[in-house]
């Protein structure tokens, strides 16, 4: 995007939320049931709820909680590129590190992105 068509707060916030839940439902078959974005300097978050579908959940209660984080692992990696370039679309900035993580209950994604230079 050209610097003078660039968005800027809230607005890249929203295209950052819709970009990342539009990935995990063509990855997933179902996005999050909430997502939000928000960036400090040269970090921007996503937070994702409610993102374990009825099987992840039913292996979590069988206290299989483990299995479900290296199954989420496994689909964060796998969803990593598409991730990483609609980040660095929307922000005009190179992403320099990526993190993502689940936590099962309550069930929450946080997606960090660490970018070169600040927004």
């Amino acid at each position: 995007m050209p610097e003078s068509e660039q968005l800027a707060g809230g607005e890249l916030n929203a295209a950052v939320t819709s970009a990342l839940v539009g990935i995990h439902t063509e990855y997933l078959g179902r996005g999050p049931t909430t997502a939000t974005t928000f960036h400090h300097g040269n970090v921007l978050v996503t937070l994702m709820r409610g993102v374990l579908t009825h099987a992840e959940k039913s292996l979590a209660r069988a206290d299989r909680a483990q299995v479900v984080n290296n199954i989420r692992q496994l689909f964060q990696e796998t969803m990593e590129a598409d991730s990483r370039a609609a980040v660095e679309r929307l922000t005009a900035r190179k992403v320099v590190a990526f993190i993502s993580g689940n936590h099962i209950d309550p069930d929450i994604e946080a997606d960090v992105f660490i970018l070169d230079t600040p927004l």
